[in-house]
This record gives structure tokens, C-alpha cells and sequence, in this order.
């Protein structure tokens, strides 16, 4: 990759794929959340299959680690799906919700910091910051007093997220990016049974609900594949987790261009500051990047 390291352009890939996926529940009307989460199970399936078959690059150093890494970090992030729904679906609505939670690279920011040591230049803590506060305007304010209760339990999701990227990137130091993925997303199937039993759900769709279920759930996986391959060519947790966030800027546009929606004070705002955020994170010094790249053998 001679125009921009490997773990940008990754980087990227993750903030098209996760913002086309951010795009289609507008698609999917009034099917709820925990049957989007469901449907969108249709779309991992060809990628796990994929990968499965891909043995050639299903390899890793300490594989048996890496691989529980995996594991462990798609059950947590699933989990922070769990709450999260739960979240929306009681006393808070989504403006409420979303705002709060969309925050949660800056707790992965804290953790690579303090647990991973990752050192971070002038340049890259200001588009840290440009890229929390775009994420935040990215979505809608809220009219609702927020309690401490709430906030507390609010807490939780963020934290599951975080750990997650987190353990995304610690993975990828063992494994391979596919192989890291393969774990990652199988261990996100037991939380899409324990809903599909757990709820009562309205079976009654048409093909163009299940083509958009699956398409959730295809950019979904595409854009945790190419994530990991972003923390598997060494880009930073602290860097890579605030860029693939402001991935609501391709929601936006997607929004303006093919939904027909106009653009507000607030999301023009928020593009902005996204833009800004992505050239200053891409600021990394090749001796740094060099320094935090994993050593393959």
C-alpha cells in the first residue's frame, strides 16, 4: 500500500461498510430492533462460511488464544447489543440513547492508553477529540432529563463496546485478521438464538425485509473484517476505534443522496469535524506505526 498505510485504508473500508449498514434500518420500517438483529444473522452466515472454507489464512502464532480472545470479545460486544436494546426499549428513547453510547470510543481510548501503552502524537488526541464530538452531533439531541439511574445503566454498553474493540485489537496480535473475524462473529450467533426464543416476532415479511435484514448484516461482518484487519496491520486501538466511529458520515451522505433528506445545521456541523478528524488520526509518524505493528513469524 504505497498512498496510505495498510491500516487506514482498512480503516476506511470499516467507516463505508459500518456506515451503508448504519443506512438500512431506515429500510426495514417498523421491524424491530431485536428482529433486524436476527434477520441480519442471514448476512453473516455467507461471511463465516467464507472464512471457514478461507484455511490457508486461518493462521496465527498462538492460535488458541487469540482464538478465545476472539470469542470472548464477540460475546461481550453481543452482550452490549443486549443492553443496548434493553436500554431503548425501557423509561429512555433513542435520542436519548444513541448520543450517549455512540461515545463509547472514548472509553476503548482509555483503556489502549492505560492497558496497551499506545502513545499517540499532538495531532492525533485533537482528531480524537474532533472525532467524539462529530460522533455525538452525528446523532439526535434529546429533550429528556437524564437520571442517574439511567446513566448508570447507560454505562453498560459503552463499557461492553469498548472492551470488545479492545479485545479486537489484542486478537489480531495472535491471529490472523480472518481468522480473528471467524471467532468474532460466530460467537455473536448464541445472543441472535437467545432472541429469536426469546421474543415473539412477526414472521410475515416480504422479500424486500429479508433482503435488507441480510444486507445489515453482510456490512456488518464486512466491516468488523475489515476492522480487524485495520488492528491486524497495527493501526492503533486508540486511533482506529475513534475513526471507524465517525462512520455515520457515510449514513449522512447516504441519507441526502438516496434517502432524500436534507442536511442540518447539526450534521453539517458534524462532517466537518468527521473530515477534520480523519486527516488528523491519519497523522502517525512511520516510526510509531512501525513500533505498534505485530511481529509475525
Amino acid at each position: 500500500m504505497t498512498l496510505m498505510s495498510r491500516w487506514l485504508f482498512h480503516s476506511l473500508l470499516t467507516m463505508v461498510f459500518w456506515g451503508i449498514w448504519g443506512f438500512i434500518p431506515s429500510k426495514l420500517g417498523q421491524i424491530s430492533a431485536e428482529q433486524q438483529q436476527i434477520l441480519s444473522t442471514l448476512g453473516l452466515l455467507p461471511i463465516i462460511i467464507v472464512l471457514a472454507c478461507a484455511r490457508q489464512r486461518l493462521h496465527g502464532t498462538r492460535i488458541k488464544r487469540g482464538c478465545i480472545v476472539a470469542l470472548v470479545g464477540g460475546l461481550v460486544g453481543s452482550v452490549g447489543n443486549l443492553l443496548f436494546l434493553r436500554l431503548l426499549s425501557v423509561e429512555q428513547n433513542a435520542t436519548t440513547v444513541v448520543p450517549l453510547t455512540s461515545l463509547y470510543p472514548m472509553v476503548t481510548v482509555v483503556l489502549a492508553v492505560v492497558l496497551l501503552r499506545e502513545k499517540l502524537n499532538g495531532v492525533q488526541l485533537a482528531g480524537i477529540g474532533l472525532a467524539l464530538v462529530s460522533i455525538y452531533f452525528f446523532n439526535p439531541t434529546s429533550q429528556n432529563p437524564w437520571s442517574m439511574r439511567w446513566l448508570g445503566f447507560a454505562v453498560l454498553p459503552m463499557g461492553c463496546w469498548a472492551v470488545a474493540a479492545l479485545l479486537q485489537k489484542l486478537c489480531t496480535n495472535d491471529v490472523s485478521a480472518e481468522l480473528s473475524t471467524l471467532c468474532f462473529l460466530l460467537a455473536q450467533m448464541p445472543i441472535s438464538l437467545l432472541l429469536l426464543f426469546s421474543h415473539s416476532l412477526n414472521w410475515q415479511l416480504t422479500p424486500h425485509d429479508w433482503s435488507w435484514g441480510a444486507a445489515l448484516g453482510l456490512f456488518l461482518g464486512l466491516g468488523n473484517l475489515t476492522c480487524l484487519a485495520a488492528f491486524s496491520a497495527g493501526g492503533k486501538a486508540a486511533i482506529v476505534s475513534p475513526l471507524v466511529g465517525v462512520y455515520s458520515l457515510v449514513t449522512v451522505l447516504l441519507a441526502v443522496t438516496w434517502g432524500g433528506e436534507k442536511v442540518s445545521l447539526r450534521h453539517g456541523l458534524a462532517i466537518g469535524l468527521a473530515l477534520l478528524a480523519v486527516i488528523a488520526l491519519a497523522l502517525e509518524t512511520p516510526a510509531a506505526a512501525e513500533q505498534d505493528a505485530p511481529v509475525r513469524s
